[in-house]
């Protein structure tokens, strides 16, 4: 099947006088939000004018458009999002007639025919004179002249704004909008030296332009936060949706900075004024401390009171802090962190990235870099049994209610199983050093949120409802075997 397309076009009209881009400061959110503050100097007639505002968002959202400017009232506005492109001059020239320039091979002269053009429709349509005509990709140059530009097709997105003037006059005018596809986020690369217990840290700041339009010498800050935009609302608990860091904040810090912020977000703004091009990617550092104290550990997580036969890999875990006594003191907005060590070269090499969330100053962090080699746990339930009603029994009532017959109460006698468990934990250690494991039994929190700790080897730390925390230490080349024993209502 042939493909007709054109080989060139060329464009004849009068250029559009529009109010290019003023004093531009930028505000962007953490959900590809971003508040575009725009004011311009423009002359406005008395009466009744119409203002065109180029080089704004192609994104724009229209409904949040502002304008303020002294002694004048908006009668209408209006957002022109539809781009000149060859495409698009021929869409609108649909029923209009054009100009056809080809060219003889033979002798190089040009032939002009004035055509109509029918249809756009997987090709173009023409009728010149009495014959119907298509376009043809047959190598021969060709090429479409148009009158003019229509007069609903811009070159750039432009906003229009119809105003009411009550003097003649330059003045300052105000444009704001919101818009997507602005965007930034944070990102961390962490040198750690594990024999000094220090971590060198940069931030640095990846500010992205996907709008469609170039903002030239812009004011920029960056707010770590997203603000509830009416469509992350959750029904449920009020809140708006965050989603977890795969990073374990380990303690919420509650000390305060002298960062700026507003309302309940921080802000980062750039030093110096930038031009942030469209489909332009900007990185600048923000954050930058040398020797922040810091340590490695291992951590496993056993699932429920299970036996695990097949020796399984601690996870490595880097904990700091960013509290001030650290040596990092700053709120770190979310985002990635990259784990770096000396080799025994001396060149710093990459062991793995975790994310974090938005996390107040004075928090421990513990961030998970990957699998030990030579760190694994296995788990076992050595002991199970039933234990008897007399050691611990329960009647349940429950109140019913009823709209035919009222209130009446119930009384059950449960049966309720009661169990005793005995878990035995093995860790080793093939590492030439002694190695501390974060060795944590989850799932206590069971359906009737009522587990009993009988014994255990090693005293462990309640640290949620359903969690509990045994700090254990694995001596170099050797292994350490731990217990604990539960009592549990089913």
């Amino acid at each position: 099947m042939r493909r007709f397309v054109f080989i060139a076009f060329f464009v004849a009209g009068p250029a559009l006088g529009q109010s290019p881009q003023g004093e531009v400061a930028i505000t962007i959110y953490n959900n590809n939000l971003a508040l575009v503050q725009d004011v311009r100097q423009i002359a406005i007639p008395a009466g009744r004018s119409r203002q065109e505002f180029a080089d704004v968002s192609a994104q724009i959202r229209a409904e949040t458009v502002s304008f303020a400017a002294p002694d004048t009232a908006i009668v209408e506005q209006n957002f022109d999002y539809d781009l000149l492109s060859p495409g698009k001059l021929m869409e609108k020239a649909v029923g209009q007639t054009v100009t056809i320039v080809r060219v003889n091979p033979a002798t190089g002269g040009e032939i002009r025919e004035s055509a109509k053009v029918l249809a756009t429709n997987g090709g173009v349509v023409l009728q010149i004179g009495a014959r119907i005509e298509v376009l043809r990709d047959d190598g021969l140059p060709v090429r479409v002249i148009f009158d003019k530009v229509p007069e609903n097709l811009r070159a750039r997105p432009t906003l229009s704004v119809t105003l009411e003037s009550g003097r003649a006059g330059v003045r300052p005018a105000r444009l704001t909008y919101l818009t997507p596809g602005l965007a930034w986020k944070s990102d961390y690369v962490a040198l750690f030296d594990e024999a000094a217990g220090k971590i060198d840290v940069q931030g640095w700041i990846t500010l992205s332009n996907s709008s469609g339009t170039t903002y030239t010498n812009a004011d920029v800050v960056m707010v770590a936060g997203a603000p509830n935009d009416g469509n992350n609302y959750n029904s449920n608990n009020y809140r708006s949706y965050r989603p977890q860091a795969a990073s374990d904040l380990v303690r919420a810090g509650t000390e305060s900075g002298n960062r700026p912020r507003l309302g309940d977000y921080y802000l980062y703004p750039l030093a110096h004024r930038t031009t942030i091009a469209n489909a332009q990617t900007k990185q600048v550092s923000f954050l930058d401390v040398q020797g922040a104290a810091a340590a490695k550990a291992y951590h496993f997580t056993v699932g429920w009171m299970q036996t695990v036969d097949t020796p399984t890999s601690a996870s490595t875990v880097l904990n700091f802090s960013n509290s001030r006594a650290s040596g990092l003191g700053t709120q770190m907005p979310a985002g990635t962190v990259r784990v770096y060590i000396r080799d025994a070269q001396g060149a710093p090499q990459f062991i793995g990235e975790s994310g974090i969330g938005h996390t107040p100053m004075g928090s421990e962090i513990a961030i998970r870099t990957g699998e030990a080699f030579d760190v694994k746990v296995k788990s076992a339930v050595t002991k199970r049994e039933k234990i008897t009603k007399d050691e611990w029994e329960r009647t349940s009532r429950y109140r019913i209610t009823d709209s035919r017959e009222g209130t009446r109460i119930v009384e059950v006698e449960t049966n309720p199983v009661f169990s005793r468990t005995t878990m035995t934990y093995t860790l080793t250690n093939a590492r030439p050093t002694p190695s501390v494991v974060n060795l944590v039994q989850t799932g206590l929190d069971n359906p009737y949120h009522d587990t009993r700790i009988v014994e255990e080897s090693v005293r462990g730390e309640q640290i949620s409802l359903s969690d509990r925390r045994y700090r254990i230490t694995i001596p170099a080349n050797g292994e350490t075997v731990v217990t604990a024993t539960f009592d549990t209502r089913y």
